[in-house]
C-alpha cells in the first residue's frame, strides 16, 4: 500500500510516517520507480507507535519498546540510556492510573444503566425504514 492508504487507515499524518521511517521505527520497501510500498503488517505496527508516542514516550524510546509489542520473545536489552529506567516505571505508573480511573467510570456509568433499566428508563428502539 502507499503512504496515503497506510495514513488514512492508522489515523496518522503521511508526514509523521515519513518521521518514524527517518527514526528506524517502520522500514517501507521500496519499488524499481523509488515508490515507497507499505506491508500490511505495519498498519499494527503503526497503531503501536502512535499508542506509544500518544502515551509520552519519545520515539527514541519506542524503538527499544517495539520489540517487547509483538510476540512474546526474549527481550535483550543493551546500552540503555540512562534514566531509561525511571522514565519507562513512571510512565507505566502514569498509564496504571489511567486504566484506574477508566475502569471506576466505566463501572459507574455500568451501575447508572443498571439502575434505569430497573427504572424501566431504556434507550428507544430504531425504527426500520
Amino acid at each position: 500500500m502507499r503512504i496515503g492508504e497506510l495514513s488514512k487507515r492508522t489515523g496518522v499524518p503521511s508526514r509523521m510516517l515519513r518521521y518514524y521511517e527517518e527514526q528506524g521505527l517502520i522500514t517501507p520497501r521500496r519499488l524499481d520507480n523509488g515508490y515507497r510500498e507499505y506491508d500490511e503488517y505495519l498498519v499494527d505496527r503503526v497503531g503501536k507507535i502512535k499508542g506509544l508516542i500518544d502515551a509520552g514516550i519519545p520515539t527514541r524510546i519506542v524503538t527499544n519498546i517495539l520489540p517487547c509489542l509483538g510476540q512474546p520473545q526474549q527481550i535483550v536489552v543493551e546500552n540503555a540510556e540512562p534514566g531509561l529506567f525511571e522514565l519507562l516505571e513512571t510512565e507505566r505508573d502514569r498509564m496504571n492510573e489511567k486504566i484506574d480511573f477508566l475502569i471506576h467510570n466505566r463501572d459507574a456509568i455500568t451501575s447508572y444503566l443498571h439502575a434505569m433499566e430497573l427504572a424501566g428508563i431504556t434507550a428507544p428502539r430504531s425504527r426500520a425504514g
